[in-house]
Order: C-alpha cells, then sequence, then structure tokens
C-alpha cells in the first residue's frame, strides 16, 4: 500500500492550526510549534496517523463492510461526494439528520418512502392526480433525495465513520459512539480527540488539506475492495476445482462397485470349503 507523502501535506496546507486562543489543549501533543498566534501542526505524526487509519479502513473494505463518510462544510460537500462515489461508499453532505445511527430503522422508512414514490411514479399511479398534488410529492421526493439519497444503499449501520471536522459533526460523533461505531476524524487544534478512535491530526478547514487525506484513505479502501474481489475469484475456481475432481471420482467409485459385488460370492463359496477339509480328516482317524 502507498504511503502518505509529507511534502504533498506540507504543499496542502495540512499543518496550518487555529488560532492560538482557540485550541483544545488535548490537542498538544499534535502541535509541533506556534507562529503568528497560529498552531503549527506536527505534520510528522500526522503521517502516521493517516497511515494506521488507512490501514484500518483497508482491513473494514475487504471484510465486506461500509464506511459512513460526513461532511457538512460548504468548502468540503463536493469532495467527500466524490471520494465517497469512487469507492461506493454512503455519505452525508447535507445537515446530519438527527438519530440517524441510533434511530436506523426510521431512517431506512424515510428510504423506503422514496422508492415507493419512485414506483408509483413509474407504474402511473399518480397520472391521476392534480398538478397541486403531483408537485407536493415531487417536492418530498426531492427532499429525500437531498438529505438520504446518498444514503439509500445503507442497509444496515456503517462499520465505521470518517468524520472531516469533529467539532461541527460532534452529533455524528456521540451517536457512533454510543453505538460503538470507531469513528476516523481530521481534527483540528481547536477539537477535541477523545471520542476520536482513529486521529488524524490536520487542517480539517483547507479544501486542499482534506482532499490529500481523503485521497490516501480512499485509496486504502479500494485496495481492499480489489482485495476481497481476488479472494471472492480464488475461491470460486477452488471451490470448481474440487467438483471436478469429485466429478472425475465418481465414474470410478461406480466401476470398482461391481467387481467387488462379483468376488463377494466367491468368498462365501470358499468359506465351507475350508470349513470341511477338517471333517474328512477325522474318518480314517476312528
Amino acid at each position: 500500500m502507498a504511503r502518505t507523502n509529507f511534502d504533498q501535506l506540507l504543499q496542502a496546507g495540512c499543518h496550518f492550526g487555529h488560532l492560538k486562543r482557540k485550541w483544545n489543549p488535548a490537542m498538544a501533543p499534535y502541535i509541533y510549534t506556534e507562529r503568528n498566534g497560529i498552531h503549527i501542526i506536527d505534520l510528522h505524526k500526522t503521517v502516521v496517523k493517516i497511515d494506521e487509519a488507512a490501514d484500518a479502513l483497508k482491513q473494514i473494505a475487504k471484510s465486506g463492510k461500509k464506511v459512513l463518510f460526513v461532511a457538512t462544510k460548504k468548502q468540503t460537500k463536493e469532495i467527500i461526494a466524490e471520494k465517497a462515489q469512487s469507492v461506493g461508499m454512503p455519505y452525508v453532505t447535507e445537515r446530519w439528520p438527527g438519530g440517524m445511527l441510533t434511530n436506523f430503522p426510521t431512517i431506512r422508512k424515510a428510504v423506503k418512502k422514496m422508492s415507493n414514490i419512485d414506483k408509483l411514479m413509474q407504474d402511473g399511479t399518480f397520472a391521476n392526480l392534480s398538478k397541486r398534488e403531483l408537485l407536493q410529492v415531487t417536492r418530498q421526493r426531492a427532499k429525500l433525495e437531498k438529505n438520504l439519497g446518498s444514503i439509500a444503499d445503507l442497509t444496515r449501520l456503517p462499520s465505521a465513520l470518517f468524520v472531516v471536522d469533529v467539532l461541527k459533526e460532534q452529533i455524528a460523533v456521540r451517536e457512533a459512539n454510543r453505538l460503538g461505531i470507531p469513528v476516523f476524524g481530521i481534527v483540528d487544534t481547536n477539537s477535541d480527540p477523545k471520542n476520536i478512535d482513529f486521529i488524524i491530526p490536520a487542517n480539517d478547514d483547507a479544501k486542499d488539506s482534506v482532499e490529500v487525506i481523503l485521497t490516501a484513505c480512499c485509496a486504502a479502501i479500494n485496495e481492499g475492495i480489489e482485495e476481497r474481489k481476488v479472494e471472492k475469484a480464488d475461491e470460486k475456481a477452488s471451490d470448481a476445482q474440487a467438483e471436478a475432481e469429485e466429478e472425475e471420482k465418481a465414474p470410478r467409485r461406480q466401476a470398482r462397485k461391481p467387481r467387488k459385488e462379483a468376488e463377494a460370492p466367491v468368498a462365501e463359496e470358499a468359506a465351507p470349503a475350508v470349513e470341511e477339509a477338517p471333517a474328512a480328516e477325522e474318518t480314517p482317524a476312528e
């Protein structure tokens, strides 16, 4: 797996933290220095943390599980949507719907409602509706698509959460913590890393910073998906080979059965002959 490049992080501005007066003391281990009133993040530690997160994400993807990406900031919406779609993962870029994880069945009902509207539109059920009613249904469908369209394929709770700006998405982080879902997060100097399982200390405001980190993480996810495909292909090939070997052995077994059946009577005839021999020898002795 390709490792994160220090120079790429530096060029993307991943090292720029927030103003010193806005810092969270819990981020002290990841701060290198302070310059012009702004904290500078130690990119050597960022490189290590990105690689740790990438390894874990790769294993999750390899096991066929889903990672939910969350970023509702205006400047990161497009990036998160693009990167998540590239690896076939669900994402949330609009307002986080409260209870999305802790009340997941209700969210699934809303997604099903969206698909039901689509079916009714296709089979002509809505053809007899007035223009006003049709407009209301169309607006409802558009609203559901905007908020939940990106998680339409998420049929069960995700196995991990990837959050950009853990301070802004603290509701999502709390829900994941409550359910024991591991959280991967880009954590800036003004945030608390306490509830984040895989911390990536970096600038969470700059578009380039978020993009370079997501590129590394999504590349790892893609590797995991590809390895899973290869393993499945190998399993199918080995199963097919085993079936072929069984088919080859079957005619041989059938050919052996008649031979054994033919030999069985001969053995039965030979047995009495051995028993009669001593009786023939005893007659002259008497």
